[in-house]
């Protein structure tokens, strides 16, 4: 008998590589049936191997304020910071933070929880679990102001009417670099533009007279007059960013073109907006008249002339802040006399009003915080998960079954065409 099994390579045997089979000369090929309880035990395992490599290389992350519906956190609140438990709706834990703390920001993944103090002069990264101190940034001044570059790794910290502008490492609070604005600021935004291919951050500043923008060196770049002199600030994208005033209006600005092309708003005292990512709403606290104002967006060019506020939500106290959580079914509305309104955004309603006490004056929206506490040396953006380091060894086992699963069928499919 000439034709003998020789290995892969061997092309004088009827053995093909290729197909996975071999065949004796003068059998007829056959294969072993694969029964549907094996089928679909072999697909789940399929699909549980996906599932877990998805999880280790392609993370979910959620983004704070608005982040996702988990926490709210309320500065002003009695002991400092108070932190509201959506799903338990109720303050499921407090912070005692001494200062006076004023805004509050979240990191990306809401691992770090940045604080002003301006009656001691300081800018604080607690961690957002726990409220441990991970680091703190004297500032020159008494910081009363945030905002957060694009990619998360810098903190832009400013006192309420004052011009320096101090640029602080957002994971380790080393001061960057400090620069000076024209005019004194009330208040700070900050934006991703595209720059050669790049993604930079750009601040924008409410000063007394105008809305200055710098970029991430602190070059100013443009200083856009504003009549009734800017407050607050919301910059929802790249398009408009709505500037309340002192005078009680709300005015859009083409972020474009830099110019203020419509007045949509006026007769209030507003305090800071915050935006739907959803429906791109603006909603806008109205504290003279204890009112949520709900605007429609505007784009300049449109054509469109839109009746504002598209709608009201009437409130028992003075509103301070407000946070709509980015998948539009919530709002946090922090109150004067110490109150928070929960509400239901869809349906348009008050559904919960909880007792932080104190008197709050910001509030964010954001994630349950990760399992890891953020230390000064290391990255809270990229902290690894404890849950990804135990998946990793788990997505190996599971391939190393299927695997061996596989190479079973194929060993039984060769023996009983062998039989047979």
């Amino acid at each position: 008998m000439k034709s003998e099994k020789r290995g892969w390579g061997n092309t004088k045997t009827t053995m093909k590589r290729q197909n996975w089979s071999w065949r004796a000369p003068g059998l007829e090929q056959r294969t072993l049936p694969l029964h549907p309880p094996v089928q679909a035990g072999f697909l789940c395992a399929c699909l549980v191997c996906f599932t877990l490599l998805i999880d280790v290389f392609f993370p979910l992350q959620a983004h704070a304020d608005g982040g996702a519906p988990n926490l709210a956190y309320v500065s002003g609140a009695s002991q400092g910071i108070g932190i509201i438990d959506v799903a338990q709706r109720k303050v499921a834990q407090r912070f005692a933070v001494a200062g006076d703390p004023s805004l509050i920001l979240l990191s990306p993944d809401g691992g770090l929880l940045y604080v002003t103090q301006p009656a001691l002069g300081r800018v604080t990264a607690l961690a957002a679990k726990t409220g441990q101190v991970i680091c703190s940034a004297p500032f020159p001044g008494h910081p009363s102001l945030l905002a957060l570059s694009v990619d998360g790794m810098v903190l832009y910290a400013a006192g309420m009417n004052e011009t320096v502008i101090a640029a602080i490492d957002a994971q380790t609070c080393a001061l960057k670099q400090t620069f000076q604005v024209a005019e004194p600021v009330s208040w700070l935004a900050a934006t991703g533009v595209s720059t050669n291919d790049e993604l930079r951050t750009q601040l924008w500043v409410a000063g007394i007279d105008s809305v200055i923008i710098v970029d991430d060196q602190g070059q100013t770049l443009a200083a856009l007059p504003v009549a009734g002199g800017p407050r607050f600030l919301c910059l929802p994208g790249s398009l408009t960013a709505y500037v309340s005033t002192r005078q009680g209006t709300i005015m859009a600005i083409d972020m474009l073109t830099r110019q203020v092309f419509a007045s949509l708003l006026s007769g209030g005292t507003f305090g800071s907006m915050d935006y739907d990512a959803v429906s791109e709403e603006i909603y806008v606290p109205d504290q003279q008249h204890n009112q949520v104002d709900v605007l429609a967006p505007v784009l300049d060019g449109s054509g469109l002339t839109i009746h504002e506020p598209e709608r009201v939500i009437h409130l028992n106290s003075s509103p301070r802040s407000i946070a709509i959580t980015n998948d539009g079914q919530f709002g946090f509305v922090a109150l004067s006399g110490g109150g928070v309104d929960m509400l239901d955004i869809p349906g348009r309603s008050i559904f919960k009003t909880i007792s932080v006490g104190g008197e709050p004056h910001f509030i964010i929206a954001g994630p349950y915080p990760p399992a890891s506490l953020p230390t000064r040396h290391q990255s809270v953006a990229s902290s690894p998960n404890p849950t990804n380091i135990l998946l990793i060894p788990a997505a190996v086992l599971v391939i190393a079954i299927l695997s061996g699963f596989s190479w079973l069928i194929w060993k039984r499919r060769k023996g009983r065409s062998l039989m047979r």
